[in-house]
């Protein structure tokens, strides 16, 4: 046969596409309905226990009797703690219809492991919100997100959080506190620069950027600001989709002073000036340090209108039982 070479190849592009668009949504649907089956099986282990049978909690006889059996008629995927989280989904989303169809089982299974209900509504919103992978939600869960983003918040805001998940709509939606910087694998009492940071940082840049949130895009490394002759350097600079703002990120080794909040307000100005395209909303400016005075960062920024914003930054994991307490407190005695 002679075929033209061009019409050809776009037969193939177009068998291809729709190949593509197949296999997604019946990989969408498969993960749908299994999702969906799960719930079942769930609804159907705590509807056995309602009949005054046995409690189905992790390690009892029910459990163990039911991987069993269903193993030998039915193969893998049965095992003890699978059917723990069945029933653990049921008895967190009563109603199917509130469960995501973005997010497949592996990230429901991750869910279930908080025990906090708030914990488990927050990262079912925010990992469909973000579209995070299972491996991103880990990471996400292990940080403690959901603790350092309540803990800086009112008991009735972060009973919303938990039910809507993070929604950036102002500056001070993008700061955390603190930012978990565990992923650069640099040992809590080791001596570095804030070179060495600002360049761990851009080598790990998918990883901060998880950190950060949805909407940052980057842009530069030392950025540079020439104002008088003399030149000024920026750590980091990004741009956030969402609140359509340039974002300016200082780093900062040790305490956090007044002359960091000083300069970053230079480089605030500049940019409102300099560097702002007409539909731009004004910049924000993140300074991030290791510690940070509450009362110095309260004058610090008393009459200043720019945004700037102050957060520490720590370099492992957060003491989960701490937090877990600190977030137990807040919404017990804050009637």
């Amino acid at each position: 046969m002679n075929l033209q070479e061009s019409s050809y190849t776009g037969l193939i592009a177009e068998i291809g596409k729709l190949l593509e668009q197949g296999r997604s949504k019946a990989a969408y649907a498969v993960n749908t309905f299994l999702v969906q089956t799960y719930w079942q099986i769930g609804q159907h282990i705590v509807e056995f226990e309602q009949n005054g049978n046995e409690k189905a909690e992790y390690g009892s006889q029910l459990l163990d009797k039911l991987s069993r059996d269903l193993s030998i008629s039915f193969g893998k995927g049965f095992g003890r703690s699978n059917l723990f989280y069945m029933r653990k989904l049921y008895l967190s989303f009563p109603i199917s219809g509130t469960l995501s169809h973005k997010l497949t089982w592996s990230h429901f299974y991750e869910i279930l492991k908080a025990d906090d209900p708030l914990e488990v509504t927050f990262y079912s919103k925010q990992a469909e919100r973000e579209n995070w992978s299972v491996r991103e939600l880990k990471r996400q869960m292990k940080s403690m997100l959901f603790h350092r983003l309540a803990l800086s918040k009112d008991k009735e805001t972060v009973l919303q959080l938990a039910k809507d998940g993070l929604e950036v709509q102002k500056a001070t939606d993008l700061i955390k506190d603190p930012f978990v910087l565990e992923f650069l694998n640099i040992p809590e009492r080791t001596t570095y620069l804030e070179g060495d940071l600002e360049k761990n940082l851009v080598e790990n840049l998918k990883e901060f950027l998880l950190e950060l949130g949805k909407g940052f895009a980057f842009v530069a490394r030392q950025y540079r600001v020439s104002l008088g002759g003399k030149h000024f350097y920026i750590d980091l600079l990004f741009y956030h989709r969402i609140l359509k703002c340039f974002v300016l990120i200082d780093l900062k080794r040790g305490i956090i002073d007044h002359q960091d909040v000083g300069q970053m307000n230079l480089y605030l100005n500049y940019f409102k000036k300099e560097e702002n395209a007409a539909d731009d909303n004004l910049p924000v400016g993140i300074i991030l340090g290791a510690h940070k005075d509450h009362f110095l960062v309260e004058y610090a920024t008393a009459s200043i209108d720019n945004q700037i914003l102050l957060s520490k930054y720590q370099l492992y994991l957060p003491d989960k039982k701490v937090l877990e307490e600190q977030l137990r407190k807040l919404i017990t005695e804050n009637p």
